[in-house]
């Protein structure tokens, strides 16, 4: 991966990579410690989960969300965005709810400019910016986020706290994967369309 900022840089589009960049570079810059530093602070770190190391990057440390997300992805890498077959698998356990994220999955493999990012809770996909993203439910379902108003289709409702890209506004919860048919794989194509 070699001088990157601790993400799997073809997960990213040429935005989020030179975003990621941006937050890397300035981090010495207005906090006063180097990537290397703050990484040698983070591995000193009590928590093992995931989410208490950040808090814990956040509360002890005063780091933002995104900064202290880069510095431990880059302190702990097995966790991280770097390990996208390892993270699909984890995600997409339940053969049900993967049977819909394949649907989905086969239903935007042609768009162009394509990116495929797999994050801890939810798969995603980009161009510019993020058009739609996926996670498991209990019962094997799956709920589908879209970069659409919630108003494209009466299928739809407003996306809330849903924990990826607030460019999603619409989300829908799917049963099957029968239910990714013509009408939603055109959601998909206005949402790419739109990102």
């Amino acid at each position: 991966m070699g001088e990157g900022h601790g993400q799997g840089d073809e997960q990213l589009t040429d935005r989020q990579q030179a975003w990621f960049a941006t937050i890397q570079a300035n981090l010495e810059k207005e906090t006063g410690r180097s990537l290397d530093d703050w990484v040698a602070i983070a591995r000193t770190c009590p928590e093992t989960a995931p989410r208490a190391r950040l808090t814990w990057m956040k509360t002890h440390h005063g780091l933002g969300q995104n900064r202290a997300s880069i510095i431990l992805s880059r302190a702990f890498p097995e966790t991280g965005w770097d390990q996208p077959e390892q993270l699909r698998e984890a995600l997409w356990k339940d053969p049900h709810s993967r049977a819909i994220f394949e649907a989905v999955e086969a239903a935007v493999s042609d768009f162009e400019g394509l990116v495929t990012g797999q994050r801890k809770g939810f798969s995603a996909w980009s161009r510019n910016f993020q058009f739609a993203a996926i996670r498991p439910l209990k019962g094997g379902k799956a709920r589908l986020g879209l970069a659409v108003a919630p108003d494209a289709s009466s299928r739809l409702e407003p996306a809330r706290n849903e924990g990826w890209s607030e460019r999603l506004k619409s989300a829908i919860t799917l049963a099957s994967a029968a239910e990714v048919d013509g009408d939603l794989i055109a959601l998909l194509k206005d949402a790419a369309a739109a990102s």
